[in-house]
């Protein structure tokens, strides 16, 4: 069994404290990944035959009979024509494949001696990492991996997380069933191919809860949640996006937003909000709320504060805010790691 690439703790540090937004406290108890190696279950997934994979037949002192390919979109054998019957080979073994192959050739070969070999997996479905972490980036696997694992590799999660971690799994492009057994038989495609939207909680993953920390399959799409934003732009020293997964007034969003600059106008702030209710306009006083003449609004996911400027007329619309959403092409360029 190939060896676990070890991960330092200086790394596993920064999880914590890029996470200790979230009010739990940064004790290590994230099972480490070293030398120990994966469950036997987890580890026979990924030695299972994936589309993708490029598979070889070769039938001992027969050229005539050997073959070579991948596997047609149901999970067969894609072109292995000499056969009355196609051969399954989606999610399962080398050795499973080899005694079914000799069973098909025993009709015309006397005692075949069949070799079944996973020559290349690099072509498997690639796992995509987005969202609040710090290096978005996709994974080709190559052996049995956990979540916290390429949380470390991807350089740890952001403040702008909300504490949540999204895990979409599509249909047929990896082995999450157990491996088959001979009592059981042949588990086909139909039976696995059920698409899985999994939420994990990151404070779940804190605690070292086994099922917050679940294997990464090929063709996963992980996402780190963000927290709805704030806007706060206009006079301000420096307009940013505030994650609003804690209640944030008014004024210490300015704060945050690095104060109101020399040209700002902090007797004329307007907070476009919108809710079920509709779209709404809030207009507030920072001077009458530094004094106490009136309450520090509290802000609201998706709230645009626009603070005035000097010079500048006040806008009749709320802005225009560009958001990016889950963008294909963006993320089919992100960089490739390979975990082997």
């Amino acid at each position: 069994m190939k060896s676990v690439r070890t991960i330092s703790w200086r790394s596993i540090s920064t999880v914590f404290a890029l996470l200790a937004t979230f009010g739990v406290p940064a004790r290590p108890q994230i099972p480490v990944i070293g030398e120990i190696p994966a469950p036997r279950s987890v580890q026979n997934r990924v030695d299972l035959v994936h589309l993708g994979d490029l598979v070889d037949v070769d039938v001992i002192g027969s050229f005539e009979y050997d073959w070579r390919g991948t596997l047609n979109p149901e999970g067969f054998l894609d072109g292995l024509d000499k056969l009355e019957e196609p051969i399954y080979a989606l999610c399962r073994s080398e050795d499973q494949l080899a005694a079914d192959i000799t069973r098909a050739y025993s009709k015309m070969l006397r005692d075949p001696k069949i070799v079944v070999r996973v020559l290349d997996r690099s072509n498997r479905a690639i796992v995509f990492l987005d969202g609040a972490v710090r290096f978005p980036q996709r994974f080709q696997i190559k052996r049995a991996v956990k979540l916290n694992e390429v949380l470390i590799i991807a350089g740890g999660i952001t403040e702008n997380a909300s504490g949540e971690i999204r895990i979409f799994r599509p249909k047929n492009l990896s082995c999450e069933a157990e491996e088959p057994t001979p009592d059981v038989g042949i588990v086909k495609t139909s039976q696995m191919a059920v698409q899985q939207i999994r939420t994990v909680k990151i404070s779940d993953l804190l605690r070292g809860e086994t099922d917050a920390n679940p294997s990464i399959l090929s063709g996963d799409i992980i996402t780190i949640v963000e927290a709805s934003p704030i806007y706060i732009m206009g006079g301000v020293n420096t307009a940013r996006q505030l994650s609003a997964k804690t209640k944030t007034t008014l004024s210490r969003a300015v704060a945050m937003a690095g104060g109101v600059a020399k040209n700002g106008l902090s007797d004329s702030v307007t907070i476009y909000r919108r809710d079920a209710q509709g779209s709404s306009i809030l207009h507030a006083n920072l001077d009458k709320i530094e004094s106490g003449e009136e309450d520090d609004p509290p802000l609201m996911a998706y709230d645009i504060v626009d603070v005035g400027r000097k010079g500048a007329g006040k806008r009749q619309f709320a802005p225009i805010i560009e958001t990016g959403g889950f963008q294909t092409a963006r993320m089919a360029n992100l960089p490739l790691r390979i975990i082997d």
